[in-house]
């Protein structure tokens, strides 16, 4: 199939320029002004918008198995959401249970993962440890393409790395070529927190960020960032929400520290007040982790990524209906934890960034698609337009309206947190692998059409 796209402007994250942009299969032939082009091709009319790589969401949850039931979205449905918002490829997470072989789980995810309709990869969690698990880490690198492993240092009693799994598993993944990526809450502390907001009777959701203040993530997030550097690895923080976790990164980054941040839209526009909303299945709804802050810290979050100490946006896509969100309406403890967003990111931050001035066309490409690629070592195939690279591209009307709602959505989970905001600036032509799937709000998206994305190791200091 070929592909052309004119008359737009391509915006790659160190300029944009006039161009014309040929595609042929899954691949970008030809960047130039005035191209030729066969006659069958598809010709996309691009005049007056924008050209930029697909997005790239680091931060995905498909049909994850949490908190007693499984998310509304599968690979399927939260990819083609993602299609329809510009995003081509997400990075998703492999989530072993405590004692589960690591690579039993991730054969797992990959089975669920064949009906997606666009790209993806996994970074996989370490949830436990001992010499299996090292094993395991090699083989995931060597001949799964994995370059990456989750922490989670929250949600004791579960799921939660204690300091000993950290030190062990940076210190492999160093001697791997592989990157640490961290959640950064202290488990602890928040566990002994809900227990006594639930003694006083504090049981809805007002009570979630009541449980995790921001000096629980602060803390978590220096003890990370100490233990990497000690050991020398690099070390990804993802979701960071407050100011004080940004301070770390900052401190650290100032040190000639390898330390990389993540920023979630939603918590670049959402504040807490969602939390004390007298309806409480709309208060529910808003529950994830860490929570959405106050406006003090969405600020903080800008700046961070406005002087590149924040580098990626993500979603932490990871959609419950209200029926499911209910089995926490006594306890909020027991309130699933997660909200959508990957079809609205692209869009949430072209409207909250680039209509502000906070930041350029080309830094809302370095953020949604330029900095994953190249922190998890898929650019150049991914992260820029240019010839060689993967045909996924987004064009971008500038001036294109949208109100999102739930009712119009492609993901599932009936209900949408940026529900009745207005953006100016949305995909009007959405290409992965070089396929047509989105024109102009009809979604062609094809199950089971997107490709695991390998991604090579670093430098590796050992076999």
């Amino acid at each position: 199939m070929t592909v052309i796209i004119r008359g737009g402007t391509v915006v790659n994250a160190d300029r944009a320029f006039r161009a014309d942009v040929l595609c042929f299969g899954d691949k970008v032939v030809a960047v130039g002004e005035s191209l030729e082009a066969p006659p069958n091709a598809t010709v996309i009319d691009a005049g007056g918008q924008y050209v930029m790589p697909g997005g790239i969401d680091t931060h995905t949850h498909m049909q994850l198995p949490f908190m007693g039931t499984v998310t509304a979205d599968d690979f399927f449905t939260g990819t083609a959401a993602g299609l329809a918002g510009g995003t081509t490829t997400i990075m998703d997470f492999v989530i072993p249970d405590p004692r589960q072989s690591l690579l039993e789980a991730y054969h797992t995810w990959r089975g669920w993962a064949r009906k997606a309709a666009g790209d993806y990869t996994f970074h996989v969690a370490v949830t436990w440890w001992d010499d299996s698990v090292h094993k395991e880490m090699g083989t995931l690198v060597r001949n799964h393409g994995v370059n990456s492993f989750k922490h989670f240092m929250a949600y004791k009693n579960a799921i939660m790395a204690d300091d000993e799994t950290l030190v062990k598993s940076f210190r492999r993944a160093l001697e791997l070529g592989a990157i640490p990526t961290v959640h950064a809450e202290n488990g602890e502390l928040v566990f002994q927190l809900q227990k006594e907001l639930l003694k006083k009777g504090v049981s809805g959701p007002e009570a979630h960020p009541l449980s995790r203040p921001p000096e629980v993530e602060a803390e978590a997030a220096n003890r990370a960032i100490a233990i990497a550097g000690v050991l020398g690895t690099p070390v990804y923080i993802v979701h960071v929400s407050c100011a004080e976790a940004l301070d770390a990164i900052t401190r650290a980054r100032s040190r000639g520290q390898r330390v990389y941040g993540e920023a979630l839209a939603g918590h670049l526009v959402i504040d807490d007040s969602v939390y004390s909303n007298p309806d409480p299945e709309f208060a529910r709804a808003h529950v994830m982790s860490p929570p959405f802050r106050s406006s003090h810290h969405q600020q903080a979050l800008w700046h961070g990524l406005q002087g590149g100490n924040l580098h990626t946006t993500a979603t932490d896509h990871c959609t419950f209906c209200a029926e499911q969100k209910a089995a926490g309406k006594d306890d909020f403890t027991k309130i699933p934890n997660g909200c959508g967003g990957v079809e609205e990111r692209m869009a949430v931050i072209w409207d909250a960034g680039v209509n502000t001035g906070r930041l350029t066309p080309s830094e809302f490409v370095r953020v949604t698609s330029t900095n994953a690629a190249q922190i998890f070592n898929m650019y150049p195939r991914k992260g820029v337009i240019a010839v060689g690279a993967d045909a996924d591209i987004v064009v971008w009307d500038p001036n294109g309206m949208r109100t999102i709602s739930a009712k119009t959505q492609f993901a599932k989970g009936g209900f949408n947190v940026f529900e009745g905001r207005t953006v100016q600036g949305i995909p009007t032509h959405t290409l992965a692998a070089g396929k047509h799937v989105f024109d102009r709000g009809e979604l062609r998206a094809e199950e089971g059409a997107g490709r695991h994305i390998d991604r090579p190791a670093f430098t590796t200091t050992a076999a």
